[in-house]
């Protein structure tokens, strides 16, 4: 049992800690190294005092998702390959271009030195995938209880309708500058963001959260009669839950606004399967749960969006032409990067510093990023790396696709919704994207990946239970 001293600590640090996930998205999507180390210095003393804490509480964690740990373990290790110096002799026969003046900030005559092609880059890079670690052993250690869950649900939807109202309110108002940090304003919706992509990324990751939570408040109709059924009903609309089925149409207001092809596909796609499969999966089924998918698609997508520009977005799709272009040719460009460093990569965050000695005249824009994160991911960490981080993600959707099937609590089925949906949304736009490169996307993702590994595992009280089916 905690001590009194400890609950409140623990209280404080769950609180710290939602109040990290609601500011992370405000300084530019944490997009700059100030605000990403912010980031870090967050979550380092929250994992900190955890452990100084919370230390059986951090053990237990560690013993229940050992597999987990040991992929994390692993995939840092893997980060270090590269960082760790080796003798110099070595790195000329491995590396002979890690010798070449613009590869290498390193003095005449070394006789150490580390195999990736930007150390400081891939320092910042190992520091980042730290942080996101301890954020997803955190959660998992904070997040013990179904209330805890669910304010967290609550803590991501409400920083996505922030960012939806201010993304909107920015365009419909004609103002040349953001109120943020005075970046341009076009008729396109970015929030707090610089990238009308991370922004729609960041959107899609709150939607599901949003979705997830509305589950989760849905309750059981099974053995409800039709009167209390129609009551029920009334309440969830005539309540407090209304507002937030508002906060979910301005997201997708937004969403629609930032004009992202991807992003919006990618939204759609990922609601409608990860609805279809709730349908086949939720034992009984829920009118309700029929019914508020039924109004997402009647009221958000052909109502609303449609007055939004959901029309603009579609021209878009339709009059995309790779011929028009340039993001194909980089991935063809950098194929070659990989063939010639598949196992331990060229070093993370090395992208922009290798990829120019491969790019192609006919491509004249400055390409730091790969626009496909599974390809950047096998470039900079090697196959292997990108492979650690793939199960990763793989064995959070079968433990929330395992919840689908066999929890019959909403509140654990709320979370493996978001974290379902957030995977299948994610997993399409980071082929022709790179949101992960935007700390506060890359953040919230591993939070609902972590509501995913433990939606099969969360004890719920029966009070709730019977609560829930009442």
């Amino acid at each position: 049992m905690l001590s009194n001293n400890n609950r409140k600590t623990e209280k404080l640090l769950f609180g710290f800690l939602l109040f990290t996930l609601f500011w992370l998205p405000i300084p530019l999507g944490a997009n700059r190294p100030w605000a990403w180390a912010l980031m870090q210095v967050s979550i380092f003393c929250i994992s900190a005092s955890l452990i100084a804490f919370h230390f059986r509480a951090v053990t237990l964690v560690v013993r229940q998702y050992r597999f987990f740990v040991l992929l994390w373990v692993l995939f840092l290790a893997w980060q270090l390959l590269n960082l760790i110096p080796l003798p110099a002799s070595f790195v000329a026969s491995l590396r002979p271009e890690k010798l070449l003046p613009e590869y290498a900030n390193v003095s005449a005559g070394a006789r150490w030195l580390p195999l990736s092609f930007d150390v400081g880059q891939s320092q910042i890079v190992f520091l980042k995938s730290l942080c996101y670690c301890l954020l997803f052993f955190s959660v998992l250690a904070l997040v013990r209880s179904t209330s805890r869950l669910k304010l967290v649900l609550i803590s991501i939807s409400a920083s996505g309708i922030f960012q939806a109202i201010y993304g909107s309110l920015e365009v419909l108002s004609g103002i040349e500058y953001s109120l943020v940090f005075k970046q341009p304003v076009s008729h396109i919706a970015t929030g707090s963001f610089i990238y009308k992509n991370h922004f729609a990324n960041y959107l899609l990751l709150t939607l599901s959260a949003a979705l997830g939570y509305l589950i989760a408040s849905l309750g059981d109709d099974d053995g409800l009669t039709k009167r209390e059924r129609l009551r029920k009903w009334l309440k969830f609309w005539l309540g407090n839950k209304v507002l937030f089925r508002i906060g979910i149409i301005i997201m997708v207001i937004a969403l629609v606004m930032s004009r992202s092809r991807m992003g919006n596909t990618a939204f759609f796609v990922s609601m409608t399967i990860t609805a279809a499969l709730g349908l086949w999966y939720f034992k009984p089924r829920q009118k309700s749960y029929i019914a508020l998918f039924v109004s997402m698609l009647v009221i958000d997508i052909m109502i609303v969006s449609s007055v939004f520009g959901l029309n603009e977005v579609k021209e878009r799709l339709e009059q995309t032409d790779l011929t028009h272009e340039s993001r194909d040719e980089v991935v063809t460009d950098t194929l070659p990067l990989l063939a010639k460093y598949p196992l331990i990569g060229t070093g993370g965050g090395t992208f922009y510093t290798v990829y120019p000695q491969f790019q192609s005249e006919s491509i004249q824009h400055f390409y730091d990023h790969a626009h496909n994160e599974y390809l950047q991911f096998s470039i900079e960490f090697g196959v292997i790396g990108a492979l650690l981080m793939g199960i990763f993600v793989l064995f959070c959707g079968i433990n929330a696709f395992n919840a689908f099937r066999q929890r019959h609590h909403p509140l654990p089925r709320g979370a493996a919704f978001a974290c379902f949906m957030a995977i299948i949304g994610m997993a399409m736009h980071t082929s022709v994207d790179f949101p992960l490169q935007a700390p506060a996307n890359a953040a919230i993702f591993i939070t609902l990946l972590a509501l995913g590994a433990m939606s099969n595992r969360i004890r719920v009280r029966k009070s709730t239970t019977r609560k829930h089916k009442s």
